[in-house]
């Protein structure tokens, strides 16, 4: 179901400035400083390896506090659609200290029907491709993000085990990530280039936010692992995204004028 939302007076994505707060500098987890920030997906638009390793390589790069503090410094707002990972993505950035910044809510999308009921994922495009695809992955990123107001959605639908679904391999996630255009023109933000672009057509006409404009793409995450691992993998590869979206921000952007 979906969770709560909240808008500033600035629109959907931004905060009020009743509500906006500096997320507390906790940091349990430091990313490693000699490979952080760097850019992750090394074979096009796929990252491929064993689940535990490719958990691990995001984990080391990426920092939910800095996504948080990053989203609160500009205005921005995040919202989460998951299928395989269940909540975990939600809950990884809820960890961090005044995540209320920057997380507005989410939705967990287990099976088909909610993934059109309340993402607005056409039906369509499930019954002919299945859930596990990159135009659902981006649907469900746009979905949650309209649905909940927010600036930026991202989303996981994958297959995390034991048995392969709808004819797809165990291990294979879509990662989904999208961004409403007037705040990616705003702070000059631009697809990941290991994301695959999506146009759209895989949002229902209904869909929530159909009707306004938005960058999204995905990334395939092709895992080895158990169903744990797996699933772990995947949130660390969506954490991953929406750093490298945030990151492709020029320089001054988003600076205090």
């Amino acid at each position: 179901m979906a969770i709560g939302a909240e808008r500033g007076p600035g629109g959907p994505g931004t905060r009020g400035p009743d509500r906006a707060q500096e997320p507390a500098p906790v940091r349990e987890h430091r990313p490693d400083p000699a490979v952080a920030h760097e850019r992750w997906a090394d074979d096009g638009r796929r990252v491929s390896g064993g689940a535990r390793q490719i958990a691990g390589e995001a984990e080391r790069r990426t920092d939910p506090v800095e996504i948080i503090q990053r989203c609160a410094h500009r205005g921005l707002t995040v919202a989460t659609a998951e299928s395989l990972t269940a909540g975990s993505l939600a809950a990884r950035l809820a960890d961090v200290p005044g995540a209320s910044a920057a997380l507005v809510g989410g939705v967990v999308a287990y099976c088909n029907p909610v993934k059109h009921q309340l993402l607005g994922v056409d039906e369509d495009v499930l019954e002919e491709r299945g859930a596990v695809d990159p135009a659902v992955a981006a649907a469900m990123a746009r979905g949650a993000a309209g649905a909940t107001g927010a600036a930026l959605g991202v989303s996981t639908t994958g297959v995390a085990g034991p048995e392969p679904h709808e004819g797809k391999d165990v291990g294979t996630v879509y990662v989904g990530l999208a961004c409403r255009k007037g705040d990616a023109e705003r702070l000059g933000l631009r697809l990941p280039e290991s994301c695959e672009p999506d146009e759209g057509g895989s949002s229902a006409a209904d869909a929530p936010g159909v009707e306004e404009s938005w960058i999204a793409g995905s990334l395939l995450l092709d895992l080895d692992g158990d169903r744990a691992a797996i699933r772990d993998a995947s949130v660390e590869g969506a954490l991953k995204l929406v750093e490298e979206l945030l990151l492709s921000e020029p320089p001054g952007f988003g600076d205090p004028r």
